[in-house]
């Protein structure tokens, strides 16, 4: 049973992700967005978690508004997450920030896209060839 809601699991992700890198163009800034956002939303939903039993009380509609007023202010600042970066350390945060857009479409992108898109091999493209 754990084994079946994991693999699902895995695949919701999978599926989000791929969504999410073909948005917003398949290099680090889609990485970045996924990551932070995955980030803000475990730790919304700590909070919502705690506050579960609003729901026993009588108060369902403002646990669920709650619940999307995060989720959406999650999104927005995880549309911002290389100004989080910057601020981290300056400026070594810009510096940082600037390796990595330099190095990841060298050594991380590749390997992301093999698990991405491991049963969609024709998408993945040879530099220089062209569908």
């Amino acid at each position: 049973m754990v084994n079946g809601f994991v693999d699902k699991g895995h695949g919701w992700f999978r599926q989000w992700f791929r969504k999410v890198w073909r948005v917003r163009g398949g290099g680090l800034y889609a990485c970045g967005f996924a990551v932070t956002f995955v980030v803000l939303e475990v730790g919304s939903l700590a909070d919502d978690v705690l506050g579960i039993g609003a729901i026993f009380t009588g108060q369902a509609i403002e646990f669920f508004l709650n619940f999307l007023m995060d989720s959406l202010m999650n999104t927005l600042k995880a549309f911002m997450w290389p100004v989080y970066a910057v601020q981290y350390a300056p400026p070594w945060g810009a510096i940082g920030l600037g390796v990595a857009y330099w190095l990841f479409p060298t050594t991380l992108k590749k390997p992301i896209e093999r698990w991405m898109f491991q049963d969609e091999p024709d998408v993945i493209e040879e530099p220089g060839k062209g569908k």
